[in-house]
């Protein structure tokens, strides 16, 4: 029996300071306030630990996390299970491993990767859920470090048949946009949750194809008027990523994506809690807006999380270098966080 004690417990309706928290056979088993472990059974005195000034909470879910520790999600070989094996050291116990936009070819290789982190789980490791997709079908002028030949519009992914043969597979960039759509569809248990803009041509039918097969829609990357962001909604999107970042800004005449998602209380909003993606104001304002059980923290972190400043590392193939406060592309681009 392990007993933490003196520590702000984090629970579900309050925090509870200080408080006991008492764990047997790998379950917290006791909650209560106070530091005293009180009475405790077994045949074993239990093991006590102080934890004054600190904090317990949840181990965290982050459904937006590209790497850590210098491993991303596009990596060959073993990454998915790697950054699986690495989160918990940062208390993350559940994780969506989250791709850039890539080919059909490296979708595949880490939806493998997903499948067989999810069959065959490390023993300390953080459970691996489906994947998220910030994918290929977000809007160019909104891409961010999104890499532009891999972008495709969502009408060419539905109707193939209308495009041109199948172009020469001469580099990675060169494939059709409906090979992704396949790739979603013989891995479907896998993909969890996917990115677009809903303003593309083909944007809602999308929508409506991916949510008929289980998925999770996520709005963002997106210059979407109010007018289309409802319109995706009502198609079947349940979740904006990064909210406030790479999308239109609130305007008090043109409230976009940004004011369809704080007003509709359907759609979860993910936030980037890193101090400097989304000013901690306007946080405490959607928080406001949405109520905190519509909203989730993300870190949107890159495998330079967790490096020092200065280092490099991969971002789905492209370089990317870690700031004081994010991550970046050599040109400058803001290419997710270092938290």
């Amino acid at each position: 029996m392990i007993v933490l004690s003196g520590a702000e417990l984090v629970l579900p309706d309050r925090i509870l300071t200080p408080g006991t928290l008492v764990i047997d056979g790998g379950r917290i088993v006791d909650l209560r306030p106070g530091t005293s472990p009180g009475r405790m059974g077994g045949s074993h005195p239990p093991s006590l630990f102080a934890f004054h000034g600190h904090y317990i909470v949840p181990g965290f879910i982050d459904v937006h996390v590209h790497g850590i520790d210098g491993v991303d999600t596009l990596d060959s070989g073993d990454a998915i299970a790697a950054i699986a094996a690495r989160l918990p050291r940062y208390g993350v116990t559940s994780f969506c491993p989250t791709t850039v936009a890539c080919s059909p070819d490296a979708l595949r290789a880490v939806l493998r990767q997903v499948r067989h982190a999810r069959e065959t789980p490390g023993p300390r490791a953080a459970r691996v859920l489906p994947a998220h997709l910030e994918s290929n079908f977000v809007n160019p002028e909104f891409r961010g470090a999104q890499p532009l030949s891999c972008l495709r519009s969502p009408q060419a992914a539905l109707n193939p048949a209308s495009k041109l043969p199948r172009p020469a597979r001469d580099n990675d960039d060169c494939f059709l946009a409906s090979e992704l759509l396949s790739e979603i569809e013989a891995a479907a248990p896998d993909v969890g949750i996917v990115t677009l803009a809903p303003e593309l041509e083909g944007g809602l039918d999308l929508i409506r194809w991916l949510t008929s097969r289980g998925h999770h829609v996520s709005l963002g990357h997106s210059g979407a008027s109010y007018d289309e962001a409802v319109a995706a909604i009502a198609a079947g999107a349940r979740q904006a990523t990064h909210l406030f970042n790479r999308m239109r800004p609130l305007a008090h005449r043109a409230p976009g994506l940004v004011g369809a998602v704080l007003e509709t209380e359907e759609v979860a909003a993910e936030l980037i809690c890193d101090g400097f993606h989304v000013h901690p104001a306007t946080i405490r304002t959607a928080i406001a807006a949405k109520r905190p059980s519509r909203v989730m923290a993300i870190t949107d972190a890159t495998a330079l999380a967790g490096l020092p400043v200065g280092s490099s590392a991969s971002l789905g193939g492209q370089t990317i270098t870690a700031g004081e406060t994010a991550a970046y592309l050599p040109e400058g681009t803001l290419a997710g966080s270092v938290a």
